[in-house]
């Protein structure tokens, strides 16, 4: 008995060891340069308003009406891809089209689907055209006869009216999207008419949720971070005006990992010059 006694607080020591120490490495280092390497951060304000995403629709919807070449979507070729799964009893099929054509991820969106032709799973986010492609076109999730899920794919985005049903056909939610942005997102402009964006905040059900940006007057970033159910999480940025072809980090702000932890106080992590220099770190 006593033996086992100990085993058990040997496991339980473990596993608190390894929760803790998972918490502690989940903040990553701070770079000692401000200078930002990612080439996909933004530049300049996207083009995309939603009445363009708008137009994309109807012309898709225009070319159902004739007769049109089969598994073009939005003027693109697709092919066609199914996924079959089984847990217990029960059989899921996941129905979808993909271009080859190798697209450049559109940057500001959080959520990107794409096909991993290795591992034949359908993939959110950090997509590699070397292991797969985007989705496009139609999508359709049953599982056995029953349709739970319906939409349209556009280069990896969700598209349109998005759909979900319960076992009896049942409409469990609607989401409407433009280009992968929720329909209700907000935008707030310098000047419209010339398109000049300040503001972009994704919104789901009234909540804050997606990928923030905020635009200085000449289009560049000034402040990009993640919403998730309406509160801010991971690490929030803020960025030096450009003055040369640098991106250069202004702050960094670490907010809860993961939403609703309320225990949770953000910190500043970090501060650079408008050279790129480090001139304040948490850790240091």
């Amino acid at each position: 008995m006593k033996k086992l006694i100990y085993l058990f607080s040997v496991v339980l020591f473990f596993i608190i060891s390894v929760g803790f120490g998972q918490e502690e490495t989940s903040i990553t280092e701070v770079d000692s340069s401000g200078v930002e390497e990612n080439r996909l951060l933004p530049t300049s304000t996207p083009i995309l308003l939603f009445s363009d995403a708008e137009d994309n629709l109807k012309e898709e919807k225009k070319k159902k009406r004739k007769k049109k070449k089969k598994n073009f979507h939005f003027g693109e070729k697709t092919s066609r891809g199914l996924i079959k799964s089984s847990f217990r009893d029960q059989i899921t099929y996941q129905f979808f089209n993909y271009t080859t054509r190798n697209k450049r991820v559109d940057p500001y969106i959080r959520d990107i689907f794409w096909y991993d032709t290795k591992n034949k799973a359908i993939k959110n986010g950090n997509f590699d055209s070397s292991k797969g492609y985007l989705l496009h076109g139609p999508y359709e999730k049953r599982i056995g006869e029953n349709v739970v899920e319906t939409g349209m794919y556009f280069y990896g985005t969700k598209h349109g009216r998005w759909m979900s049903f319960d076992a009896k056909n049942i409409l469990l939610d609607k989401r409407h999207y433009s280009e992968g942005w929720p329909k209700a997102s907000r935008i707030t402009y310098y000047n419209r008419g010339e398109r000049k964006i300040e503001k972009l905040t994704p919104i789901e059900y009234d909540l804050e949720e997606g990928n923030f940006f905020h635009f200085y007057p000449d289009g560049q970033v000034a402040v990009a971070g993640e919403y998730k159910f309406g509160e801010r999480i991971g690490i929030w940025t803020e960025y030096w005006p450009r003055e040369s072809d640098k991106t250069v980090k202004k702050r960094e702000i670490q907010y809860q990992n993961e939403a609703l932890n309320n225990s949770f106080k953000p910190f500043i992590r970090a501060e650079w010059d408008k050279e790129g220099n480090l001139i304040y770190s948490r850790n240091q």
